[in-house]
């Protein structure tokens, strides 16, 4: 290395683009063969740090979802499951919700898909520079309550608020306290307030829900902020979950259920 190439290195990582030394020799023998100009040369470096940090930042993002899995909607078997609104799903994907800071329920039986469209759904938003974060519902009012415990409940709150979207898995598994309630009230209030979205899954109709919240009022004041003002998706149709396993069993055991047999 020159003491020219030298200056240039410590120049770069000074301005913090160092990540223009992982593809500015491929770029140097462009422009010696003529395949780019001056200002060519300089813009092509620029844009390859710019997809760098596009790249680096997207990760960062993707890690603080926290999701479950990375899924996509491009790796969801649609056509296993014939009976899914395949085209209401697909709309959503336009995230024309996202930008009007609107809600989605996504809710039917077990195994469907819901989490997966869910999370496929998360991983788009993050692809526009979208803040997300996925969360069982459960762990989300364990994580309020705790702030009760030690006074960091506003502190708790403001930090499930600032996300764009926010993902609650397993909503309205079972019947919530009045502090429960009162924790998921305020939460969902501030984010519509503040006009973001949200995003639950659940086996449960939207309409069953009204009996799982001790208080009326509390009741009818959340579930209109959220159900009123949100796209519900009824998803239903096989086990995508089962569907898997029988996938999987048949090509381990290909002789299972046919009436063969082997003998060691």
């Amino acid at each position: 290395m020159t003491i020219l190439d030298t200056a240039l290195h410590t120049s770069l990582r000074a301005l913090k683009l160092s990540g223009m030394l992982d593809t500015l020799d491929a770029r140097l023998l462009q422009a010696q063969a003529g395949e780019l100009g001056h200002l060519d040369f300089l813009q092509v470096l620029c844009q390859d740090e710019i997809t760098r940090r596009e790249t680096m930042s997207m990760a960062r993002r993707l890690r603080r979802a926290h999701f479950d899995e990375q899924t996509t909607l491009e790796g969801f078997d649609f056509a296993a499951s014939p009976k899914l609104p395949a085209a209401a799903i697909r709309d959503l994907a336009a995230l024309r919700w996202l930008h009007a800071g609107e809600s989605i329920v996504l809710y039917g039986p077990v195994g469907v898909g819901k989490t997966h469209i869910a999370q496929a759904l998360g991983h788009l938003a993050i692809r526009q520079g979208a803040e997300v974060r996925f969360y069982k519902t459960s762990r989300v009012i364990a994580h309020l309550a705790g702030g009760h415990a030690d006074r960091t409940w506003p502190r708790r709150l403001a930090e499930l608020t600032r996300p764009h979207v926010l993902i609650l898995d397993d909503f309205a598994m079972r019947e919530l306290t009045a502090q429960q309630a009162d924790d998921l009230y305020e939460l969902i209030s501030e984010r519509a307030q503040h006009g973001r979205s949200l995003i639950t899954t659940s086996n449960r109709s939207p309409v069953d829900w009204y009996p799982l919240f001790p208080n009326p009022v509390v009741a009818e004041s959340l579930l209109d902020r959220l159900i009123n003002t949100s796209h519900q998706i009824f998803m239903n149709g096989p086990s995508v979950l089962r569907l898997k396993f029988i996938y999987i069993f048949y090509h381990q055991f290909p002789l299972a259920g046919t009436g063969c047999s082997s003998q060691i």
